[in-house]
């Protein structure tokens, strides 16, 4: 990045022209991007590969030797300089100020957890607070630095090419001689152009998120952790005997449930990286150290099951004991961390749902589907909110007319629609399939993408399948008077994609992966016909059914990835589990009793009731057990090996006793050798 405005300057000196021109070309050659991410969008990747393009222009331009290059510096160099010295040079500050502060943090820490626990209660309260206040410090200063490298590295793909595209462009106007190149490079200069906008369009839709999610994580740094593989991972003190004594060493430490596995990395802080070997142990068990048992604080003792003595390990803090003791099972009260952070709205996929929906896409369609920033200018909240009352009044909401009343704005129909997509308790496509088409957008090709998605489509509840019908066909409608309201595939992609396909978690990664959501709202909107009126094209596998899993050629049974949104807390005592065991076996006699002389003096047998009430549900309902009709049987389809105590592990063939609804979507209740608890509905068939 250093060297290309140096070289672009020289190109225009006019002092050997040739020999700059190569060096240029070389240096555009050799320059790369950095993916920030698992994956780059198809934009990305054409941005990437536009300066391998530029450059063959270059080289062959030199033949030419055309030495009047008008307006170069306008186009080139200032905004190039512009950048390198407002973008690069703030990442610069802020990389300086990051690490003063983690200097400045790791010795008050280190000063802090060597203070004695026997020193007075308000001595060790006011060294906590001020502990916590440089800890507060110092994750502003991170999050701050991180998002100004995202900024910097986002902005490179667009202000960075940009500039380069209209220093050629001004050159084609130039040489006579390099017409003939300007026609055989238009082609891909239009994908750039398409590209560099996409890209632009994405950042600028998603930068209010962005900024957003930072201000959520500075308010509650406590409630937005790191999505990881591992159970618990962090740094501890580790106690060491030496020949005089002991000494406590900086280790990176990790823990693994399923493996009971824990693995130790000693940790530099002067050199910042490891320093030493690292040894990993199988869990035995896991105590908490007294307080009075010990000089230091925050203190538990592990056992090993291949090493022996103990290990005594010191957290950064009681919050941070408390929680690797929890992970570990340790002698300590277990609280439930876990928050629904969702609060549920009272919008629902029901009639009133789609009849609200047909009546909002009704209107946009015949008074504004031409109007410029269609979705995109957002109307007045006062009047959203008031359109939606009237919308979900139930006295007006069953009404079969399709028109609202032209008293209202496109802006704030529009708002109103997008409003109640969000109100939904959860997103329409889903919290527990969001990594997966998520995966399925970051495949290398797009026939790839789209059969993937295709697939995923037709994994989702029957009414969130004929919803997204419904509004894709009309997204896809509004594209495709896009020269009116400017509202491509790709801007639709950007507005609607938070809306559809938010994750559940917020964090630093789903920050990386909004642009990837916004691709598979893009690909439902292109492809909308295929996806939602033919089946997919082939049986869906289990490696198809689970996206997220690693495909090998192995037949190994998969395990059941896509969680549920609420699962049942491990914590509950076994008398609470058989208490809600009893009351749904109560339950289920007492439909039985009430029905048995219904039953008994039927001539035909007792069949599930298949009609719905709702009128806006056009699709065929696949097979389900109807909640009056207990001790459903069910047929395992597939292996599955649970992830939750909640959950039942089974193999193929295996046969459920009492399977019915549960209040999960896409998952089922079921009885197994006496243990009652979630399965996987498309993994199942009823007997």
């Amino acid at each position: 990045m250093e060297r290309v405005p140096p070289r672009g300057r020289c190109l225009l000196s006019g002092k050997d022209l040739s020999s700059a021109k190569r060096k240029f070309a070389d240096s555009l050659n050799e320059f790369k991007f950095q993916c920030i991410g698992d994956a780059e969008t198809d934009d990305e990747m054409c941005i990437a590969r536009s300066l391998q393009e530029f450059a063959t222009v270059l080289r062959n331009l030199e033949d030419e030797r055309i030495r009047m290059i008008e307006n170069a510096s306008e186009v080139l160099i200032t905004p190039l300089e512009k950048f390198r010295k407002e973008q690069i040079g703030a990442a610069k500050e802020a990389k300086k100020k990051y690490d003063k502060e983690t200097e400045k943090y790791c010795g008050i820490l280190e000063k802090h957890l060597n203070l004695s626990s026997k020193k007075k209660e308000s001595q060790l309260q006011e060294a906590d607070s001020q502990v916590d206040l440089v800890r507060q410090h110092f994750y502003e200063v991170s999050l701050e630095y991180v998002f100004k490298v995202q900024e910097v590295q986002e902005r490179k793909m667009f202000e960075f090419v940009e500039p380069l595209l209209a220093f050629l462009q001004g050159l084609f106007t130039f040489y006579h001689h390099g017409y003939e190149l300007a026609k055989d490079f238009n082609d891909f200069k239009t994908q750039l152009t398409i590209s560099i906008q996409n890209t632009r369009n994405r950042f600028e839709g998603t930068r209010s998120e962005v900024e957003s999610l930072m201000k959520k994580m500075k308010e509650n740094p406590l409630e937005h952790k790191t999505i990881s593989p591992y159970t618990m991972e962090g740094y501890l003190y580790v106690q060491e005997k030496r020949h005089f004594g002991t000494s406590w060493v900086k280790h990176y430490c990790t823990y693994q449930r399923d493996s009971k596995q824990i693995t130790m990395v000693p940790f530099d802080q002067k050199s910042g990286g490891k320093g030493g070997e690292d040894e990993s142990v199988t869990l035995k068990s896991c105590t908490r150290r007294k307080t009075d048992s010990i000089e230091k604080r925050f203190c538990f003792d592990v056992e090993a099951v291949d090493r022996p003595g103990v290990i005594t390990m010191q957290a950064l803090s009681e919050e941070d004991r408390r929680l690797w003791m929890e992970a570990m099972d340790g002698r300590e009260p277990v609280y439930n961390s876990n928050k629904d952070s969702q609060s549920e709205g009272t919008a629902q996929l029901d009639s009133i749902g789609f009849s609200i929906i047909k009546k909002c896409i009704h209107a946009v369609e015949t008074r504004g589907i031409n109007e410029q920033g269609l979705y995109r200018i957002v109307g007045v909240n006062s009047r959203v909110q008031k359109l939606l009352s009237v919308l979900m009044d139930p006295k007006t909401a069953s009404e079969t007319e399709m028109d609202i009343c032209a008293e209202w704005e496109i802006k704030t129909i529009t708002s109103a629609l997008k409003t109640y997509l969000r109100m939904l308790p959860g997103p329409l496509m889903m919290y527990q399939f969001q990594r997966s088409f998520i995966k399925a957008a970051k495949l290398e090709n797009q026939e790839s993408r789209v059969s993937e998605i295709h697939s995923l489509v037709h994994r989702l509840p029957e009414k969130n399948r004929q919803m997204l019908q419904l509004l894709m066909n009309h997204l896809a409608n509004v594209a495709n008077n896009h020269k009116q309201n400017l509202m491509t595939v790709a801007n639709l992609g950007v507005v609607f994609g938070p809306t559809l396909l938010r994750p559940q978690e917020e964090t630093v990664a789903a920050i990386m992966d909004i642009k990837f959501q916004n691709i598979v709202i893009e690909i439902l909107i292109e492809n909308h016909e295929k996806i939602f009126n033919t089946v997919p094209d082939a049986p869906l596998t289990n490696a198809q059914l689970h996206l997220s899993r690693k495909k090998s050629s192995d037949s190994k049974p998969p395990s059941c990835s896509e969680r549920p949104l609420t699962l049942f807390h491990t914590v509950q005592s076994t008398e609470k589990q058989e208490q809600r065991n009893s009351l749904i076996n109560s339950s289920l006699e007492s439909v039985v009793s009430s029905n048995a002389n219904s039953i008994l003096n039927s001539s035909s047998s007792l069949q599930p009731n298949m009609n719905s009430s709702d009128p806006d549900l056009d699709v065929l309902k696949p097979t389900r057990p109807n909640s009056l009709t207990p001790f459903r049987k069910a047929k395992a389809l597939y292996a599955c090996k649970a992830e939750h105590d909640s959950e039942l592990s089974f193999t193929a063939g295996t046969v459920f006793d009492n399977v019915h609804p549960s209040q999960e979507p896409g998952w089922l209740e079921g009885t197994l050798n006496g243990k009652t608890g979630l399965i996987p509905e498309n993994y199942v068939e009823f007997l």
